[in-house]
């Protein structure tokens, strides 16, 4: 379904923050009204309030996508069905006046905002669009970026579900980083495997500080 699209609203909000590097944009009525974006009118009726509202529901929406990254399917599915029940919305058909090729409207589904206030409405559309994401596609087709520090959710689209991070970049970073670790390891003198212990012997095995039965043998020969 088409109102999927919305759910890049909830990844927009959960990645305006970086809890690995203590980094947080959302700090301003500037920056909420920065993450709305287009909708113009929550954009309009933002106020200082709603940056500790959107904080809020930030946290409750990453640990979703963390639910999901961890294969928690059932948990995120409940995290999600708790913000859906305090961020109702309405979905409706609209038209916004487009034509097609024979004048008739180009109907769709809409999804009316909120009327108490502008993070009311920002929830209720980014929870929306993440469940028709979730519903169509699949809970493992929400994600936590797997390179370290980021911590960035994102929305899997590709066709084998194989994404593990949120952009090229850090997919780039975690391979450069596995490459460099296993050069390391390659290059490391290895550690020979019989090599005697202080004393002349070996140590190593079960039998450390104990006589060996082919010492007792030895013994009762009269070789040792």
């Amino acid at each position: 379904m088409e109102l999927n699209y919305y759910s890049d609203l909830a990844v927009r909000l959960v990645n305006s923050e970086q809890p690995e590097r203590g980094e947080d944009t959302l700090t301003s009525v500037e920056a909420v009204r920065e993450l709305f974006g287009t909708h113009g009118t929550m954009t309009r009726r933002a106020t200082e309030a709603d940056v500790n509202r959107l904080r809020a529901v930030r946290t409750r929406l990453r640990a979703v996508f963390t639910a999901a990254s961890e294969g928690d399917e059932v948990r995120a599915v409940d995290l999600l069905n708790a913000l859906l029940m305090e961020f109702p919305t309405s979905p409706q058909i609209s038209g916004h006046g487009d034509l097609d090729d024979d004048g008739r409207p180009r109907w769709h589904m809409h999804l009316a905002e909120q009327p108490a206030n502008a993070t009311a409405a920002y929830a209720a559309t980014a929870c929306m669009g993440l469940a028709f994401h979730l519903t169509d596609l699949g809970v493992d087709r929400l994600g936590i970026c797997q390179a370290t520090p980021c911590r960035n959710a994102y929305l899997d689209t590709s066709t084998n579900r194989s994404r593990r991070y949120c952009s090229d970049r850090c997919a780039t970073r975690a391979n450069v980083a596995a490459y460099r670790a296993r050069k390391r390891l390659e290059s490391s003198p290895a550690a020979p495997e019989d090599a005697p212990s202080a004393g002349g012997r070996d140590r190593s095995g079960p039998t450390s500080g104990r006589t060996t039965e082919a010492d007792q043998r030895a013994t009762e020969r009269g070789e040792r």
